[in-house]
């Protein structure tokens, strides 16, 4: 039986900036554009008990709490904080696979020492070497220990032992199987399913009917059946850059001299650390004013910022004459047998 570790950081971007700043301790905070158009990125505990939450616009966050401090993104500091704990993994075994800076699977089936107090030494190591926290949930495959690791947040650990899935799960939600996202959770709970329990009285055949392929991975999931592998090589399937502009644009004039902005940065990223990549397609993606969203792409090997303009032209015309908030670019990658760690996608 596998013995896979979920390690999570706990809220990581605000514990390094806490651990850097130990004044602001006990502080509601959050990492952040602070921007009218600003976002959260993460918050610390202090700061959800008044609400906030990743994702959130920070002008919502302020107003559910006046005194929250608002940090400026460090992402070059939270990477090098990410790369030492990836050392400490390491030290554990090679089959490590990140899901993002602050999170990854383990895959620690060849050692003697049970899962459990594997994952506790983990911890213990990052508190010692980085004084930051970590959760872990184990179980013998992903989809349970990635579950497990919220049980115990923050600074805690939880084991799915394979004798106690089918009772852990019974109550589990639907939102919190891999691959449900909310229109997914929408449908499930319009046919009567809302828990994995209640999905476990469909058949295999009615699941697929209902959700097509889709239906047969539920049907495994909700009995805790996850036979993906700890893949310590999962390729990057595309790299974009996008910004939200404080005003809206009016004119595509004016978005054409933002995305040439984008389109260099992009260029930069691609030039200086995935240049072995092959380049299969080019999109450019818009946000309106009413927060729809559209892109469009085309099929292109190089970065040329001519072609990203008539997709933003294509796009743009979409908007009938809405202004738009913000625009991305990216290009996606031919896939490859060894590729580079993948890490949070834009598009």
């Amino acid at each position: 039986m596998r013995k896979i570790i979920h390690v999570d950081m706990d809220c990581f971007y605000a514990a390094i900036e806490m651990r850097e700043q130990p004044e602001l301790v006990g502080k509601p905070i959050a990492v952040g554009g602070r921007s009218g158009r600003g976002v959260l990125t993460t918050c610390n505990y202090e700061a959800r008990k008044y609400g906030c939450r990743s994702a959130m616009p920070s002008f919502k966050a302020r107003e559910l709490c006046p005194h929250l401090i608002l940090l400026p993104v460090r992402f070059d500091l939270y990477r090098q904080e990410s790369a030492r704990i990836r050392e400490i993994f390491s030290q554990f075994t090679s089959l490590i696979e990140p899901l993002s800076l602050d999170e990854a699977y383990l895959d620690v089936s060849h050692l003697r020492s049970d899962a459990a107090s594997v994952a506790w030494e983990i911890r213990e190591r990052i508190r010692q070497e980085t004084q930051l926290t970590a959760s872990a949930g184990i179980a013998s495959n992903k989809f349970l220990a990635k579950i497990a690791s919220d049980w115990r947040k923050p600074d805690g650990q939880f084991e799915v032992k394979d004798r106690e899935k089918l009772d852990f799960l019974a109550e589990l939600p639907v939102e919190k199987i891999w691959g449900v996202g909310k229109r997914t959770a929408d449908r499930l709970h319009m046919h009567g399913i809302p828990t994995c329990g209640v999905m476990r009285e469909k058949s295999e055949l009615e699941l697929t009917q209902k959700f097509g392929k889709f239906g047969s991975s539920l049907y495994r999931l909700c009995r805790g059946i996850d036979d993906r592998p700890v893949n310590p090589n999962r390729e990057r399937k595309s790299l974009g850059n996008e910004r939200t502009f404080h005003h809206n644009l009016s004119s595509i004039d004016e978005g054409i001299e933002k995305l040439d902005e984008i389109v260099a940065e992009l260029q930069d990223d691609y030039s200086g650390r995935h240049t072995g990549r092959t380049i299969r397609e080019c999109v450019v993606k818009l946000k309106f004013e009413d927060f729809q969203i559209t892109s469009a792409q085309t099929a292109s090997s190089t970065i040329e910022p001519d072609l990203f303009r008539e997709l933003l032209a294509e796009a743009w015309e979409r908007g009938e004459g809405k202004s738009v908030r913000l625009i991305g670019a990216a290009v996606r990658f031919k896939p490859v047998v060894k590729g580079a760690v993948e890490q949070l996608e834009m598009f």
